[in-house]
């Protein structure tokens, strides 16, 4: 008997591998953003929005480009990861996209606020608007056509043909009805 919502061993593979690699983009991330900087002055902290895009397309397109990026591709990949350890197929896409989204926001201001501790490192709420727009594009970008691609998989591999039926995580279709059992008032 399955357990209710695990659906069989690809949740399985799918919840286990995005787990791994989450944690494993999350060393990456806390390495590299909390490693501390040699550098003769700091600058001071950004609490402006937006300030620092502006300074960033101050110094050139390529440069600009460079930094956004940056900004934008440092946590993206938890818009994917961080469904993937989920492991549910039918859910709201808005509300994934939030949930996900909320997730990676929280992240990315954990990170700044651990980086006023570190030698080097300033706050910089661009960085955090950056990188939670990274994770909600790569949440968009990925996520919907993947977990189409899913539920089709499951759908034909289930004998119906691809498109037919619905795919019911925890629940085998060939057992039927689960029988109700009518309650019985307590004797007094």
């Amino acid at each position: 008997m399955q357990r209710q919502g695990s659906g069989g061993n690809t949740a399985v593979v799918v919840r286990v591998t995005g787990f791994v690699l989450l944690v494993a983009h999350l060393l990456f991330v806390a390495w590299a953003g909390l490693l501390p900087r040699d550098v003769a002055w700091v600058t001071a902290p950004n609490t402006v929005p937006l300030a620092g895009l502006r300074a960033d397309l101050a110094l050139g397109p390529a440069e600009a480009a460079r930094q956004i990026a940056g900004g934008l591709l440092l946590l993206a990949p938890l818009g994917v990861l961080l469904p993937m350890c989920e492991g549910r197929l039918d859910v709201s896409r808005w509300g994934s996209l939030t949930r996900t989204t909320a997730a990676g926001a929280l992240v990315s201001l954990a990170l700044e606020l651990l980086q006023t501790a570190v030698p080097g490192q300033v706050v910089d709420v661009d960085s955090v608007l950056l990188n939670t727009l990274g994770v909600a594009l790569a949440h968009l970008l990925v996520v919907p056509a993947a977990r189409t691609r899913l539920r089709r998989r499951g759908t034909s591999s289930s004998g119906r043909g691809p498109g037919r039926g619905r795919v019911v995580i925890g629940k085998d279709p060939d057992q039927g009805r689960t029988p109700r059992i009518p309650r019985v008032p307590i004797a007094r």
